[in-house]
């Protein structure tokens, strides 16, 4: 009877570790949103609600948001967690660091993408935003996405709110966001596209929220305007 209860016992011990093993796989596939940018900006929530460092090293794993105390902007690229910060107004750095938190995040693992063919009238965010739309209809939604290729130019920005500032509305939020100008480059952008996450990780007004990385790892910030030369189009497969 010892003999049985305690075989029982260990394959109970078994059967719960891979159910634990097969949770945490699952939780890294899955669409994930931590935070909500309405609580950033409207309830001065500017504090760590998901550390990076819990993501690092994860393949197929993208993900974006900005730097705690919105104090710079991440960018999580295959498992790699990208740091951006302001030096002055023209002048950045990037560095990789997993060390690092944001008041909200959005991420998700892909397994497989497939490129996409973006017609040569695809030149800015609008046509990019109603172009996935149409071809996501029959998609399982919110997803990721990225873009690789050539820019013409393109306007991005990294949050510097200045120590110890008080957020109650947008406005007081981005104090300190310093706009940059990119011209003629090779990039990387990823995006995460959703029709229903406005106030949460896209603004009131669009459904994506995108990156971008010079290829050269140089530059990075969130996308705000962009003028595509020549560029191709990856969904999740």
């Amino acid at each position: 009877m010892m003999r049985n209860t305690i075989a029982l016992l260990l394959i109970s011990v078994v059967l719960v570790g891979c159910k634990s093993a097969s949770e945490e796989t699952k939780s890294l596939e899955d669409f994930v949103v931590v935070g909500a940018m309405k609580n950033v900006m409207w309830k001065g929530e500017l504090g760590g609600s998901l550390s990076l460092d819990s993501l690092s090293g994860v393949k197929g794993l993208y993900g974006l948001g900005p730097l705690s105390y919105l104090q710079g902007e991440l960018l999580l690229k295959d498992g790699q967690v990208f740091v951006s910060r302001v030096t002055s107004d023209s002048t950045m750095t990037v560095k990789m660091d997993p060390q690092v938190s944001a008041p909200f995040f959005v991420y998700g693992k892909v397994q497989e993408w497939k490129e996409v063919s973006l017609p040569s009238e695809i030149k800015h965010i609008e046509d990019l935003e109603d172009f996935i739309d149409q071809q996501s209809l029959d998609s399982n939604r919110p997803f990721a996405f990225k873009l690789e290729g050539k820019v013409s130019s393109a306007q991005i920005h990294i949050q510097n709110l200045p120590e110890g500032t008080v957020v109650s509305s947008p406005a007081e939020a981005h104090q300190g966001q310093t706009n940059y100008i990119l011209r003629d480059q090779e990039v990387e952008i990823l995006g995460f596209f959703s029709t229903e996450h406005q106030g949460i990780f896209t603004h009131h007004d669009s459904f994506l929220h995108m990156h971008l990385i010079t290829s050269d790892l140089k530059q990075m910030g969130h996308l705000d305007h962009m003028e595509i030369e020549e560029m191709k189009l990856f969904l999740p497969n």
